[in-house]
């Protein structure tokens, strides 16, 4: 314990060293930074799919979609509108402060640390990493000890591209993250579980640290009926794909389980066995298109979801497991116990609950009396129930007639709302969570009004009265005399 505690003092030590040169300030050091990751994601990326399927069984098309690709797609952004975020801003000011000016200019945090996730191990420590370095900060990054060759990846790989002396990789389990979190830094930057999520928070309490919390949450689709067969099959296979295709269901903006009208959930469950055999064929252990569960700890724990008698007896498809390959079979329930754990924890594995209502308005109710999702994702034409969604309910985000994109479009901030989690990223959100804006105010010694000074008199608080409310005609006539206060 003593020896990792002084192995990361001197870590820490180095960084604020690196941080205090200011080199890490400049749009050249930022640039060579982002321009590092670049290089690793494209010289390096059968390494990152080797490591992906070692620990988690990702086939590789799924990784360079979920991952990889996304990563070059968030860092050349970042290239492309870096000088135009450090730009500093003018910003009007009243008249009653003329004729100051003012300005905003943003500056790193400073020392920074970011623990990861092991379900998308490289895209969840380096798409915030690109808004660290890009913000001109020094970063530590805690990659997640359950995805052990992507975390060992990483500690080889970014010292390679990245200044080592500005960025480092630290590898470890829960030891490691509590020596980590004893530190003093300028901002924490989590992805993981609420319950995980509350121990960084109150350890960050303790020195006032700034954190963005990226957890989860049972993300909800709402499936209306589609009498367009066209329609409904591009939906059908956006809804499966967001279950099952991110990492088999591991992801905290798949989708959790799905609200249907109860006329039509027989047809829904059958278009969704369809549309899952097409995409995974009649044995999808055998297909690879499947990632595996992480370990044997959450394999035990979906198994235990499925293993709840009542639970059990709303299968409908699937239901399958294979604990020495950490499978399981994409898997629909019809109405599962809405009290029982598979309705009240996040499910993080490919198991879809299908929950009827008498009708989709239903719908509503039904998420507003649950913890607000990270995301909440509505198939339906109707623009009424459109509006209804976006005005009465609360979630990170909303996205109409189709799955997860709103994580792959950086002009939008992605984040949670409540129990999901606080704070945003992606794109100018993610320089900004790394960045403080710092105001600026300019003024001279041209005018200097004398109202603003004590002894205070009912003629004075008449001037001010009228410069706080924009009353200037009344503001001129006091000045000059001509009007009583």
């Amino acid at each position: 314990m003593e020896m990792v505690g002084d192995l990361l003092e001197e870590e820490v030590k180095e960084l604020r060293e690196s941080y205090r040169s200011r080199r890490t300030k400049s749009e050249v050091w930022r640039k060579s930074q982002l321009k590092g990751l670049l290089s690793l994601l494209n010289d390096k990326e059968e390494e990152i799919f080797k490591a992906l399927f070692q620990d988690l069984g990702k086939h590789q098309v799924e990784a360079y979609r979920d991952e990889v690709g996304i990563l070059i797609k968030s860092v050349n952004f970042a290239l492309q509108n870096l000088k135009q975020w450090m730009t500093t801003k003018k910003v009007p000011v009243p008249n009653l402060i003329y004729p100051s000016t003012a300005e905003i200019v943003p500056e790193p945090l400073g020392l920074v640390l970011i623990f990861s996730s092991w379900n998308f191990p490289i895209g969840l420590s380096l798409e915030p990493l690109i808004g660290a370095v890009a913000a001109g900060n020094v970063v530590v990054l805690k990659p997640s000890e359950l995805a052990p060759s992507c975390s060992a990846l990483l500690a080889k790989l970014v010292p390679l591209y990245l200044d080592s002396k500005a960025v480092k990789v630290v590898q470890g389990g829960e030891v490691v993250a509590e020596r980590l979190l004893e530190k003093k830094w300028d901002k924490i930057f989590f992805t993981g579980s609420p319950r995980v999520g509350r121990i960084v928070m109150t350890a960050a309490a303790k020195h006032l640290t700034p954190v963005t919390l990226e957890l989860g949450g049972k993300c909800p689709a709402v499936v209306d009926y589609f009498e367009n067969s066209r329609e409904k099959k591009i939906a059908l296979k956006r809804l499966v794909s967001g279950k099952y295709s991110p990492c088999s269901g591991q992801a905290c903006v798949g989708v959790d389980y799905i609200l249907v009208d109860e006329n039509f959930a027989p047809a829904l469950i059958e278009l969704i066995k369809a549309t899952t055999k097409r995409m995974f064929g009649e044995n999808p252990k055998e297909t690879h298109s499947s990632s595996r569960i992480i370990n044997k700890q959450h394999f035990l724990r979906l198994k235990s979801l499925l293993d709840d008698p009542k639970v059990k007896a709303s299968i409908v498809h699937g239901g399958s497991t294979d604990e020495d390959n950490l499978f399981i079979e994409p898997t629909i329930l019809l109405n599962p116990p809405l009290k029982a754990h598979i309705m009240n924890e996040e499910i993080f594995g490919p198991l879809l609950p299908v929950i009827t209502l008498k009708k989709i308005e239903d719908s509503i109710e039904f998420i507003n009396s649950r913890p607000k999702p990270l995301a909440l994702y509505v198939f339906t034409k109707n623009e009424t129930l459109k509006r209804r969604m976006i005005s009465e309910t609360s979630s990170g985000s909303l996205t109409f007639n189709d799955t997860i994109i709103q994580y792959l479009c950086d002009t939008i901030p992605f984040g949670g709302v409540g129990q999901s989690g606080f704070g945003n990223y992606h794109g100018k959100f993610s320089f900004d969570t790394f960045s403080h804006n710092k105001p600026i105010m300019r003024t001279g010694f041209l005018t200097d009004f004398w109202f603003r000074y004590p002894p205070w008199n009912d003629y004075k608080l008449g001037i001010l009265r009228s410069a706080f409310t924009y009353n200037y005609l009344r503001f001129v006539l006091l000045l000059l005399g001509l009007k009583k206060a």
